[in-house]
């Protein structure tokens, strides 16, 4: 056998198992090993007996953890946590414990085992294995709904950094943040630009939830939450209109009837910002084109290319003017009124 092949052949089974590593970090996320790790190093039967969990089997999850770089391990036995493995705290600032436990849920689990459904069928997996789509049963299920928040408040303190910098939202009087979530993003803009106010739009449960993150963040006093059904109307009177991570949960026609809604709500100066992932060429780009498989079996959405989006914009009667990269996995997608 050629060095080539024995090399693919031991990235592929990597691949293949790349399951287990996902699944043993949820366990972990789920059991808050890294929270009983944040004062220093602590043996399997310590944590076993914080986490009610059986000692040995608890030691060998961790193990396999630490050959993998989340925490380490001594010669002694005793696990600390790693630079990576700080991030599964749950008091840290960009905590991935919420995203480890929600695409570990049982929900995402029965999803994904039926992708070949949704490659034979062209249809979305969950509503076939639940009985309904991902944002019912989040309704259903207001635990579940939890962590899907907080998940997304981590992914976008994660990259709004980024957006801010690559954006002037300075020029804007006042930008609504539409199918914001509590108002991280829109807190983090309103942050560096103390001249401009908000409009929070979003379902009337979850704008509920804004006030701690708006307080927080020091910007409660410009900004006006609105709950809205997105698919009919939005405020009017913003000078920019930002969708961020919202239209890729959606297939096409129903991202249209998003954008259309925006756009009646749009005055002839204004501005729609869609913050999404732009697909990459041939070859490339994993980090969309997997999540595109995830729209697929969850939620129905897509990613998207850039004449595919110019496409929907152009539908929606907006005129896409500009596509600029605000991080590895996101772009900045800038319309206009046709």
């Amino acid at each position: 056998m050629v060095e080539g092949t024995t090399q693919g052949f031991a990235e592929l089974l990597g691949i293949v198992r790349g399951y287990q590593h996902s699944r043993a970090v949820t366990v972990a996320a789920e059991l808050g090993i890294a929270d009983l790790l944040r004062d220093g190093p602590r043996d399997a039967e310590d944590l076993a007996a914080a986490t009610g969990s059986h000692p040995p089997t608890l030691y060998r999850l961790l193990r396999a953890l630490a050959a993998i770089g989340v925490f380490a391990e001594d010669d002694d036995g005793r696990f600390a946590l790693t630079p990576m493995g700080e991030y599964l705290r749950r008091d840290h600032p960009l905590s991935l414990d919420p995203g480890a436990r929600m695409f570990g849920a049982d929900y995402q689990w029965a999803a994904w085992g039926e992708l070949a459904h949704s490659v034979r069928t062209g249809d979305t997996a969950a509503p076939h294995v639940l009985g309904t789509d991902v944002w019912e049963h989040l309704r259903r299920h207001p635990d579940q709904g939890e962590i899907f928040d907080a998940a997304m408040r981590t992914s976008s303190r994660a990259e709004v950094t980024h957006l801010v910098a690559a954006h002037d939202f300075g020029r804007y009087r006042v930008v609504a943040d539409v199918g914001g979530g509590t108002g991280a993003v829109l807190a983090a803009v309103l942050a560096a630009h103390p001249e401009v106010r908000g409009v929070l739009a979003d379902q009337e449960h979850v704008v509920a939830g804004a006030a701690p993150v708006l307080r927080a963040a020091g910007v409660e006093d410009r900004v006006t939450t609105v709950p809205v059904d997105f698919f009919h109307h939005v405020p009017r009177g913003a000078d920019a209109y930002l969708l961020a991570r919202i239209l890729h949960d959606w297939p096409d026609d129903d991202a249209v009837r998003i954008l259309r809604t925006v756009r009646a709500a749009l005055g002839p100066d204004g501005r729609v910002l869609v913050v999404d992932a732009v697909v990459g060429p041939p070859g490339e780009d994993p980090l969309s084109k997997f999540l595109d498989l995830m729209m697929l079996v969850s939620l129905g959405g897509r990613e998207r290319t850039e004449p595919e989006w110019a496409a929907l914009f152009a539908e929606a009667g907006l005129r896409l003017v500009g596509v600029t990269r605000t991080s590895p996995s996101r772009h900045l997608l800038e319309g206009v009124a046709v």
